[in-house]
């Protein structure tokens, strides 16, 4: 089977639902891709099957769980509130747990690293600090507030320089506090990977996927 649903339980006894997919080629490892503030929607699910076809091993845990059931938001000024409010609500250390409780799944698999965009490239940041998994964060605006917490993995970041809610100072401020970390910088806007969306940039996207790969490869080589 393709892709499936599962439940995962995490280390506060909470169940959530979880969008598995099947690598679609060899296997090359496992990943939790970590969703925007907008729940596992159809951009989300793209992701997962893009990383399935070049052979991972993927689940996207729903973490709006913790709120409700099936929460996809879309994209207007309304959805962007209430998703902001949804997270606020689940907060940091109940997505993290979640994040871990994903991972103890697909160790089975081998090597297990995090992709995560927007809300999520935050998330993501944190289980390299926090729970020491290999992170791939997408447009974080919200990784400024935790310059403070160390990586304890490896981790790559990537920004719009048009980014609204991430100005060019704060960018800047990442790249300085964040060593050894790689930060990538691309001449678009927030939401730059999200295709269909008014601010996809086809060549940000392609670049920023390219060097995702290459980083994932270096620590689940096998």
């Amino acid at each position: 089977m393709k892709d499936c649903e599962l439940e995962l339980q995490s280390m506060d006894g909470k169940c959530i639902s979880a969008r598995y997919f099947a690598p679609l080629s060899v296997a090359r490892g496992s990943l939790i891709v970590v969703q925007e503030i907008f729940g596992v929607n159809a951009h989300i699910a793209q992701m997962c099957e893009q990383f399935s076809h070049l052979g991972f091993h993927v689940i996207a845990p729903r973490f709006f769980d913790r709120a409700g059931t099936d929460i996809q938001l879309d994209y207007s000024e309304a959805g962007i509130a209430e998703g902001r409010r949804i997270v606020s609500e689940i907060g940091f250390d109940n997505a993290l747990r979640d994040v871990h409780a994903a991972a103890q799944h697909l160790r089975q698999y081998g090597a297990v690293g995090v992709v995560g965009y927007c809300w999520g490239g935050t998330v993501a940041f944190l289980t390299a600090t926090r729970l020491g998994l290999p992170a791939v964060g997408y447009y974080g605006s919200r990784i400024p507030q935790f310059l403070h917490e160390r990586p304890q993995a490896p981790v790559m970041l990537h920004f719009g320089e048009h980014d609204a809610s991430l100005p060019a100072s704060a960018v800047a401020q990442i790249q300085a506090e964040c060593a050894p970390a790689q930060c990538h910088l691309y001449h678009a806007g927030h939401g730059f990977n999200r295709k269909g969306h008014a601010e996809f940039h086809a060549v940000s996207a392609e670049l920023a996927l390219h060097r995702t790969l290459n980083f994932l490869s270096g620590f689940m080589a096998s």
